[in-house]
């Protein structure tokens, strides 16, 4: 499997060779250049990085060869050990580092392994400096110096939940006490990684008394494909029922997605966790702005428009929403994906705060979960892939199928990201993967069966090319 370089980092399979796999050779080069270019862009020799990790079986691994190559160059390091993606990115603001560094790949299996590059504000590395560091590595990198001995640097070790904890329930829309009084009965499904470690101690700090676990333990050995889709979910969704439970949720490995399930086990909806989040943010603000990725539901555009606001879309990936909720003044904001990002907490996807906020919403509304999903507009997305092989041209697909539709009437189109096409009565978005070797093809309508339909079409485009 090849290495997947971008931007926001490197991502690729455990073992194998250099160059072609994630090996020790790839981690530290990366580590390297990364160190190198952070030293640049603050013009600091001695850094301060943040490292934390998901519970993936590589983990302690990578983790020794990180902290190792950021001390030789010269970099103090704060390990966080087993931490989500959130819980660091606000760690690197607490310490007041000069970037942070998370050991995750996300949703991908067990063979994975990534390491995901953040800013001195505890945020992705934005798309320039991402583009410098490849550049470095590919034509500079024998340049590069390390620490003499008496300048190596030094780790020391921190634990943040609790301070992440803190300020989810510091927040004014979290009503702590409103959660408690609803006595929710509370399923979590953790996938063996660190949502087994922080959601439980987030929901007892929300005063969540009757939670079941499933799967908490942070082994790293995931109990099922760890990408919180609906055909991953059967378990929690059958011990929904059998418990009788008000809800449940769903993380992945590092705590950035969230996943919703009723009370009677059917999906509350993955592209439904901003939408109810957003609903209650924009009643409590009095309206407000907020951004999605173009591959997100239109029903978080109908809510913001519902309150008065603007909503506005982004290209897919969580360092083009902050941009663009910066851009906008965006309230809030995130990714279809069940990516919640809260900017009065930080710019970055938290299922610890989409937690807390969700679990307020439902405790206000006085609603089953099912109900208060029914008060929000249906739309059925359909996601689909296709296989990338080294002979595929994407760029040229991306082109032709753009030009096919770019002449005919009610169709809008948008190229920041890939190619999405905007018809009256859905869209479809299709784009290369940051994440896998893969295009995406998304589409969604006001029937399963429309969507299914938009998304066929485009792909028999592509078989025709």
């Amino acid at each position: 499997m090849s290495l997947i370089k971008s931007v926001s980092g490197i991502r690729g399979t455990i073992g194998g060779t250099p160059g072609d796999n994630l090996t020790p050779i790839d981690i530290v080069k990366f580590t390297s250049a990364y160190a190198h270019l952070m030293q640049k862009k603050l013009n600091k020799k001695h850094l301060k990085i943040v490292v934390g990790r998901d519970a993936r079986l590589s983990g302690i691994q990578v983790l020794n060869l990180v902290l190792g190559t950021l001390s030789g160059m010269g970099a103090d390091v704060v390990n966080i050990g087993l931490a989500t993606t959130p819980t660091t990115e606000i760690a690197v603001t607490e310490e007041n580092a000069d970037g942070g560094i998370i050991l995750t790949a996300s949703h991908n299996p067990k063979q994975w392994n990534a390491l995901k590059l953040l800013n001195e504000n505890g945020e992705f590395l934005s798309a320039e400096d991402g583009s410098e560091l490849l550049q470095f590595i590919d034509k500079e990198f024998n340049t590069i110096s390390y620490a003499q001995i008496d300048d190596i640097g030094k780790t020391t070790e921190k634990d943040y939940l609790q301070k992440h904890i803190d300020l989810v329930l510091q927040n004014n829309l979290v009503d702590a006490d409103a959660i408690k009084k609803a006595n929710f009965k509370v399923i979590i499904d953790a996938v063996n990684s660190v949502g087994g470690i922080a959601l439980p101690a987030l929901l007892k700090a929300l005063g969540v008394e009757n939670t079941i676990e499933l799967n908490c333990e942070p082994t790293g050995i995931f109990a099922h494909n760890p990408e919180p889709l609906p055909e991953n979910l059967t378990e929690i969704s059958e011990v929904i029922k059998k418990q009788k439970a008000d809800v449940g949720f769903v993380v992945d490995p590092d705590v950035d997605r969230l996943a919703i399930i009723n009370e009677n086990g059917t999906m509350f909806g993955e592209e439904y966790t901003i939408v109810a989040i957003a609903d209650y943010i924009l009643a409590k603000n009095g309206g407000g702005n907020t951004v999605s990725n173009l591959s997100s539901s239109r029903a978080l555009r109908d809510v913001t428009e519902k309150h008065g606001g603007k909503y506005s879309a982004s290209a897919v990936g969580e360092v083009n929403v902050v941009a663009k909720m910066k851009e906008t003044n965006a309230v809030f904001g995130g990714e279809g994906n069940g990516g919640v990002i809260f900017p009065p907490l930080h710019y970055g996807r938290d299922s610890l705060i989409g937690i807390a906020l969700f679990l307020t919403h439902l405790a206000k509304s006085c609603k089953t979960c099912s109900k208060l999903r029914a008060t929000y507009p249906n739309y059925y997305i359909s996601k689909n892939k296709i296989q990338l092989t080294p002979e595929t041209d994407v760029d040229n697909i991306l082109k032709e199928i753009k030009k096919k539709y770019e002449n005919k009437e009610n169709v809008q189109i948008s190229d920041i990201d890939g190619v999405k096409l905007d018809f009256k009565d859905g869209w479809v978005h299709l784009r290369k993967s940051n994440t896998e070797p893969i295009i995406r093809i998304y589409a969604e309508s006001k029937t399963y069966k429309q969507s299914e339909e938009f998304a066929m079409m485009i792909m028999n485009d592509v078989d025709n090319l």
